[in-house]
């Protein structure tokens, strides 16, 4: 089932997800709609914030992107990044390799807006999937950019808090209605409850 992709304006992009104990059918059923959810989107990561869900919970796919590649190590070993998508992260735990730099990034949750972001280049990540193995590896590239992005997602962080102060004003009409848009309807829908 597609989810509706929640936008800026929106509370519970900025909370801090809970982690999970155990990967229930729930969760499991969630992971399955995420999944088709972000593909709908033509997206390359989608966070349980985004579909309204405050959990350590983010899938990624980067497979679509041949423009920017991706490194995937394992046990000291290349691996292919194709095998192993889609990625399922629950509970994930970032560690930075390198130095930042700065790179594109856009997110399902702003609609149309775009900026350079700094990141480390490649990271070890350590996470469980969808059946609850325990995965560590490193990635680089798109691959390390994303799981950043939606790591950051899990804390409540989002790419605008990461902007330079330039380009976060340059955006600020756009991040303003996109915000605005939300919170109208947000009061719409809480008026239909009453």
């Amino acid at each position: 089932m597609t989810l509706s992709v929640l936008y800026y304006g929106h509370p519970i992009l900025r909370k801090k997800g809970a982690p999970i104990d155990a990967i229930t059918p729930e969760i499991q059923k969630l992971i399955e709609d995420m999944r088709e959810t972000m593909y709908a989107a033509n997206g390359i990561g989608l966070a349980a914030q985004q579909v309204g869900h405050a959990l350590q919970l983010a899938l990624i796919d980067v497979r679509e992107v041949t423009d920017r590649p991706s490194t995937l190590t394992i046990n000291g070993k290349p691996a292919d990044v194709a095998k192993f998508m889609p990625l399922t992260l629950i509970n994930p735990v970032i560690t930075p390799l390198n130095e930042p730099e700065a790179g594109p990034e856009g997110c399902l949750s702003f609609p149309e807006v775009y900026a350079d972001i700094t990141r480390p280049e490649s990271v070890e990540v350590k996470t469980q999937n969808e059946k609850g193995d325990q995965l560590v590896f490193q990635c680089g590239g798109l691959l390390a950019r994303a799981i950043q992005h939606e790591a950051d997602h899990l804390s409540g962080i989002l790419f605008i808090d990461r902007m330079s102060p330039t380009k976060k004003q340059e955006l600020k009409p756009e991040l303003d209605e996109i915000q605005h848009r939300t919170k109208a309807a947000l009061k719409k829908s809480l008026k239909a409850i009453r």
